[in-house]
C-alpha cells in the first residue's frame, strides 16, 4: 500500500552483528556505484589500447596510467566526502586523499576509500563547532580558509604518515590474497562469497575488497581473475533453471524464467536470494558452482579488465580482454552447470513443504527485511530527520534502493513509460541510491523496508512506499493521481 511516511513507521529492534557489516557494505557501494561508469570506461579503454589490446595504439593508452593513478580514487574519495558532508566534505575528501595517491607506488583505490570519508568527517566536525561563532558577514571567508587549512594538514598528514600506513596494510592484503592464487586455493573464496550474497553482505566483499585489489592487478597485468570471484553470473543462472525445471509447483516455476532474465541478464544477482532462503540446502549448490566457476576461470588464466557492475553475462563479455572469451564463458558455464546439477538433486531428493507460493513470498520479505536492516543502520550513522513536505506539482520522481540500480531502475523505468503513455511527458522519473536522492527531487519512491532510512535521506520530500518495483497496487494509485491531473487541465 502507499502512504506518505509521517513517523509511522516500525520502531527498530537491536541492531545484528550482520546489519552492521551489511551497512558498512551499503556505505561502500554507494561510493562506488556513482562512479562505475568510469571504472568501466577505464577498463575498455585498456581492453582496447594497450600493448595487448584489440586495438593496440601507443598514444590512445596514455591515458590509461594517470587515470587509474589520480582520476579513479579522487573520485572515490570525492564520493566517499560527499555522502558524509556534501559538497564541501567532498572536496575535503579529494584533497585529503591526494597526498596518498602522489607517495604511494601502488593505485591507491584502499587509501581513498578511507581517507575519503574520513577527510570529510574532520571538516564536519570542524565545521560544527565554527557555525555558531562566525559573524555575519564572514562566512565565506572562514569556510574556504578552514577548509584550505585542514586541506594542508592532510595533504601533509597522508604523504608522511598515514600513507605509508595504509600502503603497508595494502601490500599485506594483497599478498595475501595473491597467496591464495599461487596455491590454487583461490575457489575457497566462495566458502565466503556464495553465503554473504545471500545474506547482502556482497558489497563488503566486492566494494570493499575485490574491487580495488582487482584495479591494482589490472594496473600491472591489464586484467584480474578479482573481479569475477564474486560477480560470476554462472551459480545463479544455474540455480534459477533447476527451480524452473524441478520446482515442486507451478508458481516457483513461472517465476524463475522472469527472474533468469532479471539476473543473468540484467545482472541484478539479488533476484534469486530468495530461493536460497526458500530452500537454504541450495547454499551447497551456489557455493559449488562459484567455486567451479573460479578453478575454471584459474584453468585458463583469464580476467576481466574492470568489475562487471551490474554482473550482468553483456558486462562479463564487454570487459573481456583479447584471448579471454573462451575462458571467460567457460567459467560461466561451468558454474551454471554445477549448480543446476546440484539444485535440480536437491529439489528433487528434498522435502517440498515450503516449496509454494507463500513460502517464496515469505522468504522475498525476509530477503527484503535482511537488506532493510542493514539499510536502518547505515540511516542512524549518516542521521537526520523531519517532515514531509507534500508534492503540490511533481516534476521529478525518483526510485531509490540500496545501490541506486537493480529494482529501483527497473522501476523508474517501467513507471517512467506508464507516465509517457498517459500523456506525462512533463514529468521525469529517475533512480537513484537512498543517500544520493537529487535536491530537485519532488518524489521518492522506495520500498516499505527503506522508508526510515529514504525518510532521514530526504526528509522535505513527500516519500511513497510500495511493496515491490514492479506491479504494486500503490504505482496504480500514484499513477492515477498524477494522470488525473493531466485530464483536468486537458478538460479546462
Amino acid at each position: 500500500m502507499s502512504q506518505s511516511i509521517d513517523g509511522g513507521l516500525p520502531a527498530e529492534s537491536g541492531t545484528s552483528l550482520r546489519a552492521r557489516i551489511q551497512a558498512f557494505g551499503g556505505f561502500l557501494t554507494a561510493m562506488v556505484i556513482p562512479n562505475v561508469g568510469a571504472f568501466i570506461a577505464w577498463g575498455l579503454l585498456t581492453a582496447l589500447f594497450i600493448p595487448t589490446g584489440w586495438l593496440p595504439n601507443e598514444d590512445l593508452a596514455e591515458p590509461v596510467e594517470p587515470m587509474i593513478t589520480y582520476v579513479l580514487p579522487l573520485l572515490l574519495a570525492f564520493t566517499g566526502g560527499k555522502l558524509v558532508h556534501g559538497h564541501r566534505g567532498g572536496v575535503a575528501g579529494a584533497v585529503g586523499t591526494i597526498g596518498l595517491i602522489v607517495g604511494a607506488d601502488i593505485p591507491m583505490f584502499l587509501g581513498a576509500m578511507i581517507m575519503g570519508p574520513l577527510s570529510a568527517w574532520l571538516i564536519k566536525q570542524v565545521d560544527r563547532v565554527l557555525a555558531p561563532r562566525i559573524r555575519s558577514g564572514f562566512e565565506m571567508v572562514v569556510n574556504n580558509f578552514t577548509l584550505g587549512f585542514l586541506g594542508l594538514g592532510l595533504i601533509v598528514a597522508t604523504y608522511r604518515v598515514i600513507g605509508p600506513v595504509i600502503s603497508a596494510l595494502n601490500d599485506q592484503l594483497l599478498r595475501g590474497i595473491n597467496a591464495l592464487v599461487d596455491t590454487g586455493a583461490l575457489p575457497l573464496l566462495s566458502l565466503l562469497n556464495e553465503p554473504a550474497k545471500v545474506l547482502f553482505l556482497n558489497n563488503v566483499i566486492d566494494q570493499g575488497i575485490y574491487y580495488p585489489l582487482g584495479l591494482q592487478v589490472a594496473a600491472d597485468e591489464g586484467k584480474s581473475i578479482f573481479f569475477m570471484v564474486a560477480s560470476n553470473p554462472g551459480p545463479g543462472l544455474g540455480l534459477l533453471l533447476a527451480f524452473w525445471l524441478f520446482g515442486h509447483n507451478r508458481v516457483i516455476r513461472d517465476s524463475a524464467p522472469g527472474a533468469i532474465i532479471i539476473h543473468f541478464l540484467g545482472g541484478i544477482h539479488e533476484i534469486y536470494f530468495p530461493y536460497v532462503l526458500m530452500k537454504p540446502s541450495t547454499i551447497i549448490a551456489m557455493i559449488a558452482g562459484g567455486a567451479s566457476g573460479i578453478a575454471t576461470f584459474m584453468a585458463f588464466g583469464v580476467g576481466l579488465t574492470a568489475g562487471p557492475s551490474p554482473g550482468s553475462i553483456f558486462a562479463y563479455l564487454a570487459l573481456t580482454p583479447p584471448g579471454d572469451h573462451v575462458g571467460v564463458i567457460a567459467g560461466v558455464l561451468v558454474a551454471a552447470a554445477v549448480s543446476f546439477v546440484i539444485t535440480a538433486a536437491i529439489l528433487k531428493l528434498g522435502s517440498n513443504a515450503d516449496d509454494d507460493e507463500s513460502g517464496l513470498e515469505e522468504h522475498t520479505e525476509r530477503s527484503r527485511a535482511m537488506k532493510a536492516e542493514g539499510s536502518a543502520v547505515l540511516t542512524g550513522a549518516m542521521g537526520g530527520s523531519g517532515s514531509d513536505a507534500g508534492a503540490s506539482d511533481v516534476r521529478r520522481i525518483v526510485f531509490a534502493c540500496d545501490a541506486g540500480m537493480g529494482s529501483s531502475a527497473m522501476g523508474a523505468s517501467a513507471f517512467g513509460k506508464r507516465l509517457r503513455q498517459a500523456g506525462r511527458d512533463d514529468i521525469t522519473v529517475t533512480h537513484a541510491a537512498i543517500e544520493s536522492v537529487p535536491s530537485d527531487a519532488d518524489l521518492v519512491v522506495v520500498h516499505q523496508d527503506l522508508a526510515r532510512r529514504a525518510k532521514a535521506a530526504r526528509p522535505d520530500v513527500e516519500i511513497v512506499t510500495i511493496q515491490s518495483y514492479l506491479g504494486d497496487p500503490a504505482l496504480d494509485t500514484l499513477n492515477d493521481r498524477l494522470t488525473e491531473r493531466t485530464t483536468s487541465d486537458a478538460d479546462q
